[in-house]
């Protein structure tokens, strides 16, 4: 469906069929020229007929180059012209099918050597790949990056497709081929060294990459990395005393940084600089939710109250600005919004920044010291405005400025908060609604482990209103975990990672609050995992349960990414069962999949974040404890084993 037809002022709007969609990414590209397809037997089968090549354009709704290509090129009529004249065209949110995402970033990645979003892919009419990139620029942009533009990839690959149909082909089918032995790639880790030796050769590795001025891992852009931090800290608790200082590092860099929003809690989705000062904006549910339960696990370990007030600040964030009434959480925040009220256009980052007057207007007084301790200046340190961040710790700049830390402390809460009363007025950023079981899930085991080490009983409760709705809402009606859901509608049936994750909050709610509901539902789920994503012949897992909609080839990502694989998710998951249950199968599947990906643990500790602590749970030593008595009363015994 493409329709057309002319506003009240004689412009002309289309609408597609992505009008229909349940996926808020898919419906922002609803009224684009581009005659978008969703992902479907039925935009294959078009293809077919046609005799079209087809383009795959796979995003997300937060992601800012997504909306520059969108604006650039998908709603120039021109080019929209082109586009439907050549090709059957496809508009995929990745979130909610991380399957075909997988697919195609490994197929582009293959040709490429780099990958990201907006993902664009060309395939034959059966969805074998043959050509990808990902941002390309309109005919005006072109030569300032150094890249074909979009008009001129359209002709050529559609020239490509007709003209030199066999080498085409051929393509294909040898990217097929190695998509299919990376896929199975793994073996039983009889040359690996030992679990732990590789861990000690791990944390080497991540000491080579670490800043030590800036904390993270190599220059820009920066990412948080949270479950390669969590190793470090894990790292430390085995005795390795290279961890904590890069952990403490980073976390304090972050915290003070402009990755962190100063005023309202969470943090951004990475850095484009080295010094974790200039954002790219978005806010993503399952970045915050990683890192609130890592700043929670190191004011455990180290009692500083600065990483307990950046984990309960971004819970707060949560609850205040991400959460669904009935008790889930929404995806994203977008990077882009709306200067002002009325504008014509959205400017990355709009929400977020300030200037000394703005600054003036809502402190008065106190305008001179909070722009001194969060950086505002005149001149600005992103186009002209400030991004808030501490470049100097609050100690320091009270002994500059003479003003007593008590004074600088209230200040700073009082800009804090009226600041954020000024912002509210402005226009918000979109928000993605929709509710994911796997990110979900990282927020339920953030608020769970929150709850239990800061002994608030609202953190425990949040994660039980998250498990009850993921557990009921996020439901087939045969009982299978769904992917995704959105007032009312249901999404695809739930992958790896949306077992194992929640597998893994479940636990951890369980150590939280004792109640044995939240064990069952995790060994139940643990059974149906196995049965649906297991593998005897690879030894490890797929992506896809081995009864979902066949792609061009099965999808399985052994690697940690921005969110944990399912993979390595699935290997602790399952150790930390098989300690409850005392299930031997479930030690045993997870000792499979560490066997077979042992020997790039040591090599690519930033790609296996969560699969080295997965290691590193299994090469612990497990203290098996018994309470026996009335827990109402005050004196209990305790026998350890």
């Amino acid at each position: 469906m493409h329709t057309k037809h002319l506003d009240d002022q004689g412009a002309p709007q289309y609408t597609n069929s992505l009008i229909k969609s349940a996926s808020p990414y898919l419906v922002q590209h609803a009224h684009n020229p581009v005659a978008w397809h969703e992902w479907g037997n039925e935009a294959l089968a078009v293809a077919q007929r046609e005799n079209k090549p087809i383009l795959i354009s796979i995003g997300y709704a937060a992601c800012h180059w997504c909306h520059v290509m969108s604006n650039e090129s998908f709603d120039d009529e021109d080019t929209a012209a082109l586009q439907n004249e050549l090709f059957v065209n496809i508009k995929v949110d990745r979130e909610e099918r991380p399957d075909i995402d997988s697919v195609y970033m490994t197929a582009v990645q293959a040709m490429t050597g780099q990958g990201g979003w907006p993902l664009n892919v060309f395939c034959l009419p059966d969805g074998t790949p043959f050509y990808g990139g990902t941002y390309f620029p309109p005919d005006e942009k072109a030569a300032r990056y150094r890249m074909p533009s979009w008009k001129q990839v359209l002709r050529s690959v559609a020239e490509a497709y007709h003209t030199r149909r066999d080498d085409v082909a051929q393509s294909g089918r040898e990217l097929l081929e190695h998509m299919g032995r990376i896929a199975t790639a793994g073996g039983d880790g009889s040359a690996a060294p030992s679990l732990a030796t590789t861990l000690d050769g791990a944390v080497a590795a991540l000491a080579k990459q670490h800043d030590p001025h800036e904390g993270g891992f190599g220059g820009a852009p920066k990412f948080p990395q949270p479950m390669t931090l969590e190793f470090l800290l894990r790292a430390h608790l085995r005795g390795d005393s290279r961890a904590l200082p890069m952990l403490e590092l980073t976390l304090r860099k972050m915290a003070h940084g402009g990755m962190y929003d100063q005023i309202g809690g969470g943090f951004h989705r990475y850095s484009v600089d080295a010094h974790w000062l200039v954002p790219h904006f978005e806010k993503m549910l399952y970045d915050n939710g990683q890192l609130a339960r890592l700043y929670v696990e190191t004011y455990q370990l180290t009692g500083d109250p600065l990483y307990r007030q950046i984990a309960e600040e971004t819970l707060g964030y949560l609850l205040r600005e991400m959460a669904h009434p009935e008790g889930a959480f929404y995806s994203t925040q977008d990077a882009d919004s709306l200067p002002y009220p009325g504008a014509p256009h959205a400017e990355e980052g709009a929400f977020y920044v300030w200037t000394p007057d703005e600054v003036r207007e809502h402190m008065g007084e106190d305008a001179a010291l909070f722009c001194q301790l969060y950086d505002v200046s005149r001149q600005g340190n992103f186009e002209g405005k400030s991004i808030l961040n501490l470049p100097r710790e609050p100690a320091e700049v009270a002994r500059v400025t003479g003003v007593p830390p008590e004074r600088l402390a209230q200040a700073a809460a009082r800009g804090r908060e009226r600041l954020y009363a000024a912002r509210a007025r402005r226009p918000w950023p979109f928000r993605d609604e929709k509710i994911i079981t796997a990110w979900n899930a990282m927020a339920l085991r953030a608020f769970a482990a929150a709850g239990m080490a800061l002994g608030d009983p609202r953190y425990i409760e949040t994660a039980r209103r998250c498990a009850r709705f993921l557990l009921g809402t996020l439901r087939h009606p045969d009982g299978r975990l769904l992917r995704s859901w959105k007032d009312g509608r249901q999404g695809p049936l739930g992958f790896l990672e949306d077992y194992a994750l929640l597998i893994d909050g479940l636990v951890a709610l369980y150590a939280a609050d004792g109640d044995a509901l939240w064990l069952r539902e995790a060994l139940a789920l643990a059974d149906a995992m196995l049965d649906l994503f297991w593998d005897d012949r690879i030894a490890g897992f797929y992506d896809t349960a081995r009864d979902q909609e066949a792609l061009v080839t099965r999808p399985r990502d052994v690697g940690d990414n921005a969110t944990p694989s399912g993979h390595s998710s699935a290997a602790e998951a399952l150790l930390r069962l098989a300690a409850l249950s005392g299930r031997e199968l479930y030690r045993e599947r997870a000792e499979a999949v560490l066997a077979g990906v042992a020997p790039m643990l040591a090599r690519f500790p930033a790609g296996f974040g969560r699969m080295l602590c997965a290691a590193d749970l299994a090469t612990a030593r497990v203290r098996e404890i018994a309470i026996i008595g009335d827990p109402t009363e005050g004196a209990l015994n305790v026998a350890a084993e």
